[in-house]
């Protein structure tokens, strides 16, 4: 999980410091994080039951198909600035993200080494933009 402040604030570090010069770096939290363990925190804060994936891959692109017209009315009915669900989601960049078959473990060692030291923690950070994307009317 990679904070987009984070990944910004390194992306400056980089470019400042002598350390951080013609170099590439893993960019990522830096906690221990797994989605099964924040998928019933999501559902909590939005208070929605959680039903957990039951031993089966389900892919958005199918379960959101045909889903734009019901956005639309959401959109509306909440004034957002958004009613185009396309153009706030990306079913199939999610579905690549989420379906990995293999467990994704992000190194930070040589960033720390060479002097990038800050983190963040995923569960706060993903709740932060949920709060500023409703404070933005992206969401309701």
């Amino acid at each position: 999980m990679t904070d987009a402040d984070l990944l910004a604030d390194q992306i400056i570090w980089a470019a400042a410091s002598e350390a951080g010069h013609d170099l590439a770096f893993n960019t990522a939290n830096g906690d221990v994080f797994r989605w099964r363990w924040l998928w019933p925190q999501i559902a909590a804060h939005f208070g929605v039951e959680w039903e957990g994936h039951e031993g089966r891959v389900r892919p958005l692109t199918e379960s959101m198909a045909g889903t734009e017209g019901v956005w639309a009315e959401i959109a509306e009915e909440h004034g957002l600035v958004e009613p185009d669900l396309g153009r706030i989601a990306s079913w199939w960049h999610t579905d690549s993200d989420l379906g990995r078959e293999i467990e994704v473990l992000t190194d930070m060692n040589k960033s720390r080494k060479a002097g990038f030291t800050e983190s963040r923690d995923s569960r706060d950070s993903f709740f932060r933009y949920v709060e500023r994307y409703r404070a933005a009317r992206i969401i309701p």
